[in-house]
């Protein structure tokens, strides 16, 4: 069960975010903000107390706070984005996860490994992280050796096509997991039950578990049924405006 979940507010710079889909056109910063309140209010009707933190003004992508560190009951990781305009996000993060985690459980993914968030689902006590362009073997490496004190296993998941782990596949706990894509016949997945997503609505495979619900993307209609039909009480948010550059559901918080 979750807690907690940090954000941080969309800066005015979000219309110059990293983006893979250009066609898609630029955020709407007012929309953007917008949808976010909401996300927010979904989070909260989780039962989970949220920390807002502010726009970093010079971070087009600091909204997407998952990347920048990775939480759990424990401990946590302030991680080195391997996207280069992004990795001074992480000097932003370190007095939120200092409210919760002492120094003795912060660990920190130091140069040459990058490991952003997004690479990073935590299925029980194990970890599946993806080796993409954004975390390298050395960021695994430092992360596993980190997370393995407190008792977590980390297997290496390599990726072919998509940006970030999680963009195509996310637990919903109770062994249950969404797939798409290349994640439908990961042989590291074979032992979970796997809710495949139709290619048509790959980017909705990013829906977040919160204490029992599940949040899914406002505007996917087959992926809405697959989820209420594996039996989860359901959420929809609008998130628009952060899939233009290339971010979901779980890219916007910290959850723990």
């Amino acid at each position: 069960m979750f807690n907690h979940a940090i954000v941080r507010t969309p800066c005015p710079k979000v219309c110059d975010g990293i983006t893979s889909a250009p066609e898609l056109g630029q955020p709407i910063y007012e929309k953007a903000l917008e949808q976010h309140a909401k996300y927010i209010e979904a989070l909260k009707a989780c039962g989970v107390d949220v920390l807002v933190l502010p726009a970093m003004e010079e971070y087009p992508d600091s909204c997407f706070v998952e990347d920048v560190a990775v939480v759990n009951d424990k401990c946590a990781i302030i991680t080195n984005p391997g996207a280069d305009t992004r990795k001074g996000e992480t000097a932003g993060i370190i007095e939120a996860i200092d409210r919760f985690y002492t120094e003795e459980q912060t660990g920190h993914i130091v140069a040459p490994g990058t490991l952003e968030g997004g690479d990073v689902m935590k299925c029980g006590d194990t970890y599946y992280v993806g080796l993409s362009a954004r975390t390298n073997q050395e960021g695994f490496d430092q992360f596993a050796a980190f997370m393995g004190k407190y008792g977590f296993k980390s297997v290496l998941v390599p990726l072919e096509l998509v940006l970030h782990l999680k963009t195509g596949v996310n637990y919903l706990e109770n062994n249950k997991m969404l797939v798409s894509g290349e994640f439908v016949d990961k042989p590291e997945f074979a032992q979970y039950e796997r809710i495949v997503i139709p290619d048509e609505e790959a980017y909705a495979a990013n829906c977040i578990w919160m204490n029992g619900t599940v949040i899914v993307p406002e505007g996917y209609p087959a992926v809405l049924e697959a989820v209420k039909g594996a039996g989860y009480p359901v959420l929809t948010v609008d998130t628009s405006e952060f899939r233009k550059i290339d971010g979901g559901l779980s890219c916007l918080s910290l959850r723990f």
